[in-house]
Formats: structure tokens, C-alpha cells, sequence
């Protein structure tokens, strides 16, 4: 199977199997994904979606937020991990949306990547999402299915499998696909006992070709 053949049958089978993926954040407002996202850094969306609500309706805007201070947003964050860093990231953030993009998020990766607590990863999940470019965010979910599967080839750095999936997969199904290796990195692919026999891109996965059975 060449690399071409495996992407094709990868993409036609996702499209399939999961024709509308979404984020598993709930969210009202871009600036409040913003707010989840960077709260989700090594916790799940479960816990995220349980603080956020109240977190949301206390500060419903960039301005609202940007007037506290972290010890004002820690007691609506202390459920989930490094929430001492996150409440500081969360005004910090607030503050610079506020003085450099007058309350606006900026529909650029170079200009979101400058707020605080927002990475290459938290920027390109705001570009998919919010704005449906063709950008690909790279979790721990997507670069572990990524290699495992094939679609990479022992990728050592989440930029380097952004690069080679960016290249590989069309413009107009990034978006897409970074949910699709999400959700699959989450319930089928996962990284301690993946579902194989479940899975329905196993005729496509290196992996499986080359063991012929479960992981």
C-alpha cells in the first residue's frame, strides 16, 4: 500500500464513518473556546466542560476578564490541573486580547501564538474551529494515531507531524481530520489498549498490516 493509498482510504473512511466531527468543548463565544482550550492542557474536556459554565458567565468577555485578577478566577478553575498557571493565563490572555486587539481575536496563527497560555496547538485548534482554515492541531491524540496508524513515519515532534499531515491531506479536510484523529485517538486508537477489531480504518493502518492482530 503506498503512503498515497493509505490517506485516500483513511480520509474516505473518517468521512464516512464521522461526516460532522466537532470539538467536545462546550463553548458560546470564540474568546470562551479560547478560554477552554487552554484550560484542557493536560486535563480532559470532561472536567473542562464542568468548570467552564460558571467560569463563562462570570467573565463573558475578553474586558470583563481582563479587569481580575487570578485569584478572582481560580476558584471557578481549581478542579483542574496547574490551575495557579491557568488563572494567570486566562487574565494574561484577557489583557492582551484587550490592548492589542481591541477585544477582537486575531484570525492569525503569529498574532494568537503571542497571548498568553496560547501555543502552536491552541492556535491552530482556534483557526479549524473558529474559522474552519486548514489548519491541523497536533495532540497527544492525534500525534499517537498519527504514527501508529501511518500517516507519519515515527514523527518525533508534534510540528514535524503537523508539517507531514498539513502536506498529505487537503486543505479543505484539515479541519476535519483533526477531529477525526481526536476522537479516534479518544475512544478507538487509544494509547494503552487501542480497539482494534472496532476499528474502521484497520485495513489501512500500518501497524495492524504488520502485526495482524490486535495491539
Amino acid at each position: 500500500m503506498t503512503l498515497k493509498e493509505r490517506y485516500e482510504g483513511i480520509i474516505s473512511t473518517f468521512s464516512e464513518t464521522m461526516p460532522s466531527p466537532e470539538t467536545e468543548l462546550q463553548y458560546d463565544t470564540p474568546f470562551h473556546l479560547l478560554l477552554a482550550v487552554i484550560l484542557s492542557a493536560q486535563c480532559t474536556d470532561k472536567r473542562v466542560n464542568i468548570v467552564t459554565p460558571p467560569l463563562f458567565e462570570a467573565f463573558p468577555t475578553p474586558e470583563s476578564l481582563a479587569v481580575a485578577e487570578p485569584e478572582d478566577v481560580f476558584p471557578y478553575i481549581k478542579s483542574v490541573t496547574f490551575p495557579n498557571n491557568k488563572s494567570r493565563h486566562l487574565v494574561n490572555a484577557a489583557r492582551k486580547i484587550v490592548t492589542d486587539f481591541g477585544g477582537e481575536l486575531p484570525a492569525d496563527i503569529d498574532k494568537l501564538t503571542t497571548i498568553p497560555g496560547v501555543g502552536r496547538k491552541t492556535a491552530n485548534v482556534m483557526l479549524a474551529v473558529v474559522w474552519g482554515k486548514a489548519a491541523m492541531a497536533v495532540d497527544t491524540h492525534v500525534f499517537r494515531v498519527s504514527n501508529r496508524i501511518g500517516l507519519t513515519n515515527n514523527s518525533r515532534t508534534p510540528l514535524e507531524t503537523e508539517r507531514t499531515l498539513v502536506k498529505h491531506i487537503p486543505a479543505g479536510v484539515l479541519p476535519d481530520a483533526h477531529h477525526w484523529l481526536i476522537l479516534h485517538g479518544r475512544y478507538v486508537c487509544k494509547a494503552r489498549k487501542p480497539l482494534c477489531l472496532e476499528c474502521p480504518v484497520r485495513p489501512y493502518c500500518k501497524t495492524w498490516k504488520g502485526t495482524n492482530k490486535t495491539l
